[in-house]
């Protein structure tokens, strides 16, 4: 007569937790929303748009133009102090950047 009480042991255990081992009830499926058409935008260029001013560019913004290091950037915010650059032409008439610096920054600044 002892495995009447064990079972009974083992069945109200498996009763009282019944509701934590259910599974939840399956949620009907929603119709899948129309997708979107598919909008291409064109690839954002890798360098920079936005034109520095370099009459009026902070030393770190003109430390981002190519070839312009710490030094580069000094000089071309003292050589200003003097005069502001007019065009390129006047920026590369001070000699103020080698020819091939010059070439890299051309479309890359603004005055």
């Amino acid at each position: 007569m002892r495995v009447k009480p064990a079972l009974l042991s083992v069945a109200m255990l498996a009763f009282a937790a019944g509701p934590l081992l259910a599974q939840a009830p399956a949620t009907p499926a929603r119709p899948a929303a129309p997708a979107a058409p598919a909008v291409t935008q064109p690839a954002a260029p890798a360098a920079q748009t936005r034109k520095i001013n370099i009459n009026t560019a902070t030393a770190a913004e003109l430390d981002t133009l190519k070839g312009i290091g710490e030094a580069r950037a000094r000089k071309i915010i003292e050589e200003r102090a003097k005069t502001r650059f007019r065009n390129f032409d006047d920026l590369a008439k001070r000699n103020i950047l080698p020819a091939n610096v010059e070439a890299d920054i051309k479309d890359k600044i603004s005055f």
